[in-house]
């Protein structure tokens, strides 16, 4: 098959790492092509490479046999090169139609021409099956419809080779099929797709080829229909992967987290969450499955001490603290790995040792009579990063903003259960981590149940639900539709819950 896009010995490096050391990548036209790695392994920069974000320190780029200079995103576009970035670019109070055009406005009579834009957004829409309303504004879609508006944006400039970075990392279970049925809608109009990504169920379910990176380097390509999950996961990582957890029957003990009637008002004012009641036990961990957006983040916010209950209390190890300020709620014992990293988990522009302390700066060891003990924050901080391979370039005093997203992930888990919580609400805990660090992740989190800590999960992946949890509640429209037994329930009965199919409670 005719070679679209050939990249020979690439090298890029950044102060103190290497991410792209002589990789060569070939990519067929009209297919699906995975791009494998670990989190820091280079995929993303070998893809910015590509779409004249960063430039190659050395090594060649060839687009249809031709070699090419692409200095910028521009040049790229002009070269038929797309990309959907992990993190979108949209401007939220902009419309679809504003947000597409952006920078190659349409002028008619010395206006922007959006009605004809919106026009041919709307043929492309209906072309590719994107189902997107141009005049829609993006504050007021969902996550997977903003994905869409960034497909459009390619397809508008003519895009003939599509970049998906981690393209379902911010995804439902629901949006993800939709996808993947927009990929194959995608390929069957002549369209070329490099899915940069660390989801082996997807890669199975919709790549020709995949090209697995490890620290920097080529491991080697496969086409996908030879082989399998597991070998692609050592490939991967370099050793195999234990898919089945080594999960010991949990032994429940008081209850440390109780939610009583809670009723909450979301960012419309309307109640997003109705009357809930749940509770969590010491030595368990409850999981929480639901489509997104059926209350999890009021829940969430509410419980950390972000957002004030309409109607409702609840109790940490029997104490009311319904009323309690958020630092007061992690002193009681309370640790949260927030669902957005960037928003509520980190300070990007802070390095990695002192967002590693963001919660407990004026504590001692880490602070005396006032002042911060950075020696001791320092050796803290290279512990943490040792203890759950958070891989930067500059060590602890990297930017948080120069790690990768999984990077960043980590550096958050670690901080949190380094901080020996008797609760952990875990949202999202291993969104944008590849199956090495989810693997560890997990015997963390079952570690903490395993020592008599509570583990209240949230999580739109519901094979991480089912397996880790020991009880699992399911929420919709903002109410509990009912609580089972994990050992007790499957994938199925699950996802009729969460459209809101109801099944009696049990203890």
């Amino acid at each position: 098959m005719e070679l679209i896009v050939e990249m020979n010995n690439i090298r890029k490096s950044f102060p103190g790492v290497v991410a792209c050391d002589d990789i060569t990548f070939k990519v067929r036209k009209g297919e699906i092509h995975a791009l494998l790695g670990e989190n820091g392994a280079g995929k993303s920069t070998l893809m910015n490479i590509l779409f004249g974000l960063y430039q190659q320190d050395q090594g060649d780029i060839l687009l249809r046999g031709k070699k090419v200079n692409i200095a910028n995103p521009n040049v790229a576009n002009n070269l038929g090169i797309g990309m959907v970035h992990q993190h979108f670019k949209l401007v939220h109070n902009f419309t679809v139609t504003e947000n597409i055009i952006l920078g190659i406005e349409p002028i008619r009579a010395l206006m922007v021409d959006t009605r004809s834009a919106s026009a041919r957004i709307e043929d492309l829409s209906e072309r590719y099956g994107l189902n997107v309303d141009p005049e829609a504004k993006i504050e007021d879609v969902s996550v997977g419809m903003q994905q869409r508006v960034e497909i459009l944006k390619m397809l508008y400039r003519d895009a003939e080779i599509l970049i998906f970075d981690e393209p379902t990392a911010v995804l439902t279970p629901q949006e993800v099929q939709d996808l993947i049925k927009i990929m194959h809608n995608l390929i069957e109009e002549g369209k070329t797709i490099i899915l940069i990504t660390h989801k082996l169920r997807e890669i199975m379910a919709v790549a020709d080829r995949c090209t697995v990176i490890r620290w920097g380097k080529v491991v080697g390509t496969v086409n996908v229909s030879d082989t399998s999950e597991e070998k692609l996961a050592e490939m991967m990582v370099g050793r195999k992967v234990l898919f089945d957890l080594n999960k010991i029957e949990a032994h429940p003990a008081e209850e440390i987290l109780k939610i009583e009637n809670l009723s909450v008002r979301n960012s419309n004012g309307m109640l997003g969450l109705k009357n809930f009641s749940l509770g969590v036990r010491c030595g368990e961990i409850v999981g929480l499955a639901g489509v997104d957006g059926n209350g999890q983040t009021e829940l969430v916010e509410t419980i950390i001490g972000l957002r004030k209950p309409e109607n409702g209390r609840i109790f940490l190890k029997g104490q009311d603290i319904s009323s309690l300020s958020t630092r007061k709620r992690i002193e009681t014992g309370m640790a949260h790995i927030p669902e957005d990293r960037h928003k509520h988990g980190l300070i990007l522009d802070y390095t990695v040792q002192e967002n590693l302390i963001l919660k407990n700066y004026y504590f001692e060891p880490f602070s005396r009579n006032g002042l911060i003990d950075w020696d001791y924050v320092y050796a803290h901080a290279e512990k943490v990063i040792n203890d759950f391979d958070v891989r930067s370039g500059q060590g602890v005093e990297a930017s948080a903003r120069s790690l990768s997203g999984g990077n960043q992930q980590k550096a958050i888990v670690g901080r949190e259960i380094d901080g020996n919580p008797n609760l952990l609400v875990a949202v999202q805990p291993t969104r944008g981590l590849d199956v090495g660090a989810i693997e560890y992740i997990h015997q963390r989190l079952l570690e903490q149940r395993d020592q008599g800590k509570a583990v209240f999960m949230i999580s739109l992946e519901l094979d991480e639900i089912l397996d880790l949890s020991d009880r699992i509640a399911v929420i919709y429209n903002g109410e509990l539709v009912g609580v089972v037994n994990a050992s007790e329930t499957n994938e199925n009965e699950i996802g009729l819950m969460m459209a809101g199919g109801k099944r009696g409670a049990v203890a």
